[in-house]
């Protein structure tokens, strides 16, 4: 018996289950594309999958709805994986283990990939019902949007007749996003290279313990970056312990995830290293003082280990000197929606190899001049110590417009199904909407979803109600667009 049976709607649980049975983090979308095509053929219908494998599906308009015009429904098949430190888990080759209480659906000891997964499981529900009233419906699942929207920007769109599209990736009910930020990933190295560092003492330093969180949709909630506190960390021992020599420093999976985990490997001089345990032990009281509300389970601990080699000593302040300079967090709040992050970046991943520290860093605004000017931030500072910066992953905002027939046919169908007027949004995460807009002249587009919390986090969970309620709400909209 299947984990999942038994909630509402029956059909998009089925699918959401089967879903998570198949390995899809990004990069990894090949086994999940070929299913949804599978499902495509059962059903008897028109697809096309390209080498991104990215997955359009046509379904012809339901009797009576043969003159209407096409409506693109939309979402991701790729999510973020992540687990917790002692799930054995292979999230490239194993499915997810599904649990249930009746009202929520949350993965064991992972994510969830509610985002985007129930848009898909949606999408596919409405796909194979032959109940429904619809026009001809243009189903669009793209791949690798977690890590810069690769299949969307890989995307064909010329056979797309559609001029409404209706993007399922939004994670508030009654909320409905029609503005999203732009972004671009940016890839920087600082160079070194170690040398041996016999004679002084070894040290691992671990700062665990934050909440993390979406660089999108948690950025303004003033969670600590893991990544960006050990580098202030370590530019603070060494302004009170000279001839401190970095040997690693190491945080986070994903850019745009905010980094809740960074370890640290230092060699110290020996008649030093009493001091640095102190001062150790006497700034994690500072940062828990600090966090105490946002992560109150942070912890900075060190202990003793086998360093053979490290970066020497102006390396080592070179690079520490651009880890605390380094921008982190919300820049600027929107004067047009109040409430709103307008610019951001996130420092979501470092780690040291042969030829130096490596770091990504995210970057979002919904005013493009603002995007660029966050860039030339970060590329001044790490190219002033030498580095350099790559950008990639570059993408569109998507502006809002004041007049939309489409959305205003969705919040009346809305108010009509709830008996609540919805609730417009823009949102600092990133929506595929803005490429799309792009692709596609003249397009019409909207955002919402089902309820999600903590997504790309080990807590992320889904309310069953809430996606009963969504669903509900999309077959009134196709209904409606005739």
């Amino acid at each position: 018996m299947s984990v999942l049976s038994g909630l509402k709607p029956a059909d998009v649980f089925a699918y959401f289950e089967k879903l998570c049975a198949v390995p899809h983090g990004s990069g990894n979308t090949k086994a999940i594309s070929d299913l949804c095509a599978g499902f495509a053929r059962e059903l008897g219908l028109k697809y096309r999958q390209d080498a991104a494998n990215n997955l359009v599906i046509w379904k012809e308009a339901s009797p009576g709805y043969e003159g209407a015009a096409p409506i693109i429904l939309q979402g991701h098949m790729d999510m973020v994986c992540a687990k917790t430190e002692d799930c054995p888990k292979d999230m490239a080759a194993e499915g997810l283990d599904l649990m249930t209480d009746g009202q929520w659906v949350w993965a064991k000891d992972t994510t969830l990939g509610g985002d985007n997964g129930i848009a898909v499981a949606m999408i596919l529900a409405i796909l194979a019902d032959q109940t429904l009233a619809h026009p001809p419906i243009e189903a669009v699942f793209t791949t690798d949007e977690e890590t810069g929207m690769d299949g969307a920007v890989a995307l064909d769109c010329s056979d797309l007749k559609g001029r409404k599209l209706l993007n399922l990736d939004s994670e508030e009910d009654g909320v409905f996003t029609v503005s999203c930020a732009g972004g671009v990933r940016l890839d920087c190295l600082l160079p070194g290279t170690a040398e041996g560092a016999a004679g002084l003492a070894g040290y691992e330093v671990l700062l665990d313990g934050l909440q993390g969180g979406h660089s999108g949709s948690d950025i303004d909630k003033g969670r600590g970056s893991a990544n960006q506190l050990m580098g202030r960390v370590l530019y603070s021992a060494m302004e009170r312990i000279p001839g401190i020599r970095l040997a690693d420093i190491r945080g986070g999976r994903f850019d745009n995830v905010i980094c809740s985990k960074n370890c640290a490997r230092v060699a110290v001089p020996l008649d030093r290293s009493a001091d640095f345990e102190t001062f150790i032990r006497g700034f994690a009281g500072v940062l828990k003082n600090e966090y105490a509300v946002s992560d109150g389970g942070l912890s900075l601990t060190c202990q003793k280990a086998e360093v053979p080699e490290a970066m020497d000593v102006p390396t080592t302040e070179r690079m520490l000197h651009v880890l605390l300079a380094l921008p982190q967090g919300v820049q600027a709040m929107s004067m047009d929606f109040p409430g709103l992050v307008q610019t951001s970046l996130n420092l979501g991943v470092m780690g040291m190899r042969e030829d130096g520290l490596h770091m990504t860093v995210s970057i979002r605004s919904c005013i493009a001049s603002q995007k660029d000017m966050v860039v030339q931030r970060v590329r001044s500072i790490v190219e002033y110590a030498g580095g350099t910066v790559s950008a990639r992953n570059d993408y569109p905002g998507w502006q809002y417009v004041k007049e939309s027939a489409f959305r205003d046919l969705v919040l009346e169908a809305y108010r009509d199904v709830s008996g609540k007027d919805g609730a417009l949004e823009a949102t600092h995460g990133g929506l595929e909407c803005g490429l799309f807009i792009e692709k596609i002249p003249g397009l019409d587009a909207l955002s919402m979803g089902p309820e999600l919390h903590d997504v790309h986090s080990v807590r992320e969970r889904l309310s069953v109600p809430s996606t009963e309620r969504v669903y509900r709400l999309v077959c009134e909209i196709l209904k409606r667009s005739k």
